[in-house]
């Protein structure tokens, strides 16, 4: 996605706030803020002294040039942009629900095809005009990471490669599948696994619709592979397979509903990789009807999800703390 550098210098003068006239409907930001401004959007751009209003262009043109699911839209970062500069707790010179600013963002937007509005939870968000297309600013997994973002995924790589299973379930996977908005996320523990076939968790999601789903979790911290023999640290997809078949075929109880329902899919994780064979089995095993309820995940898929949402690490995976010297304590 690429706009033409008239729209770019139009929005850039709205986020320096240069507009001309008594009456500014931008905040204006100095070098400090529009550092603090693209770090809002989760970004690592730092401004770096030259004329404020070409280097924010500039800026923007790189976000607008990152790699993008969809190439008709712009890319998500530019839509967190937007939605930082639309914040209606910096309206300046008028009401919060900043018509004036919208319109004259809406003025150089419509040139490239867009228009910026706000929705009912007040946040602004960008449709295409042609196809009434909402630009997705859900996280996205595959957009490129930041340097902060890095750190935490080699922060929670070397926790994975220490941490028990338990810990994988109790310490990544509740709260990462909490975070997306999965329900009633309940972890079945070693003390009475024997009596969940299978099912190291479950949990539901709402639909829309309001219609519920239910899911299970059978997560196995090392790798799983398609060989012959399990190893130490190597499970056999097959025996996984057998677990995720039982899970679908029993049902757990829902206390909410004081109802017994059967798991709607279910979640192959990996807490290492999941081996091509590994995948070429399972795929080739599966049938047509339950293809659409095995899924899996392994740990690159949970690192870069863990990432993109934002979830706390764990505490042991938070980086040491220099230690305090005795001496310096006043007693």
């Amino acid at each position: 996605m690429k706009f033409k550098q008239r729209t770019l210098m139009q929005i850039a003068d709205m986020i320096c706030g240069n507009l001309e006239g008594e009456k500014n409907l931008f905040r204006y930001r100095s070098s400090s803020y529009l550092t603090e401004f693209f770090q809002d959007c989760d970004t690592d751009y730092e401004h770096d002294g030259s004329t404020r209003k070409y280097w924010v262009a500039d800026t923007l043109l790189k976000i607008l040039s990152e790699p993008n699911l969809n190439a008709n839209t712009p890319t998500e970062t530019f839509s967190r942009v937007i939605q930082t500069l639309m914040d209606q707790g910096d309206a300046e010179n008028e009401n919060k629900e900043r018509e004036g600013a919208l319109v004259l963002l809406n003025t150089a937007l419509a040139r490239e095809g867009f228009e910026a509005f706000y929705a009912p939870d007040k946040q602004c968000y960008l449709r295409h005009i042609a196809t009434n297309t909402i630009v997705r600013t859900s996280p996205n997994p595959h957009r490129p990471f930041s340097e902060a973002e890095i750190i935490q995924r080699e922060l929670l790589i070397a926790y994975l490669n220490d941490a028990s299973e338990d810990e994988l379930i109790e310490e990544v996977l509740l709260p990462l599948f909490r975070h997306l908005g999965f329900h009633r996320v309940t972890s079945a523990g070693h003390k009475d696994k024997a009596l969940e076939y299978g099912k190291d968790v479950w949990m539901r999601f709402t639909l829309p619709t309001q219609h519920v789903l239910y899911f299970g979790i059978q997560a196995k911290k090392g790798k799983l592979d398609a060989s012959g023999t399990s190893k130490a640290t190597n499970v056999n997809v097959a025996e996984i397979h057998n677990q995720v078949t039982m899970m679908l075929g029993h049902e757990i109880f829902d206390p909410e509903i004081g109802k017994r329902v059967l798991v709607d899919h279910a979640f192959i994780v990996a807490g290492g990789e999941i081996t091509k064979a590994a995948r070429n089995w399972l795929g080739n095993k599966l049938d047509a009807t339950k293809r659409s309820q095995i899924m899996f995940m392994d740990r690159n898929d949970i690192l870069d999800l863990f990432v993109v949402t934002n979830v706390p690490l764990p505490d042991r995976a938070q980086p040491d703390t220099a230690p305090i010297d005795a001496d310096t304590i006043p007693f």
